[in-house]
């Protein structure tokens, strides 16, 4: 059995898959599906590149030879049977953009987003009412994930808080080696 290869790419497809790699912007799948031609394009075969994306070998085949019937086009998503999508492709991308600008510089009084702030901005800036549960999902399917905000602090946060706090005190007195423990 001849091994599948991947056709010549042109030079705009070469600079539209490269594009999309790195993109922050397309969904993860379709990052991955680029990714997949990117790497057939350097020369790697199916199983390799099934390894590093974490997919299997007949899957990214399956990807290779509708790039190679269709082009870039073939990588796009095809409608699907079933209930239509609730949040069409402009709302979610307004929603992941949201995540992944810095509140501050959208002159908000926090530093980081936690869903219910993201999903209040939403609402009341951007007129997109959005379940918190959902804005989670579709997040996670964008390849985001929350971090648990920290409630301490510490010489991470505040490099003068060893100074501030004063000495600490050892919760447990030191054990003193006594003559019956020695022996």
């Amino acid at each position: 059995m001849k091994p599948l290869s991947l056709r010549e790419l042109t030079q705009e497809e070469r600079k539209t898959i490269g594009r999309w790699r790195s993109a922050r912007t397309v969904s993860a799948g379709f990052r991955q599906r680029a990714t997949i031609i990117g790497l057939a394009a350097d020369g790697m075969h199916a199983p390799a590149i099934a390894a590093l994306v974490q997919l299997d070998a007949e899957t990214v085949r399956r990807w290779i030879k509708r790039f190679n019937e269709e082009g870039v086009e073939g990588l796009k998503e095809r409608p699907r049977s079933g209930r239509p999508a609730t949040y069409n492709q402009e709302e979610v991308s307004l929603a992941v953009q949201t995540a992944l600008t810095d509140p501050q510089a959208l002159d908000l009084p926090f530093a980081s987003w936690t869903l219910d702030r993201l999903v209040a901005y939403l609402k009341e800036e951007k007129a997109l009412q959005m379940k918190r549960s959902r804005l989670g999902e579709l997040l996670l399917e964008e390849g985001l994930r929350w971090r648990k905000q920290e409630h301490w602090f510490g010489e991470r946060v505040d490099p003068d808080f060893a100074k501030k706090r004063g000495p600490s005190r050892p919760s447990t007195p030191s054990h003193q080696p006594t003559a019956s423990s020695c022996v």
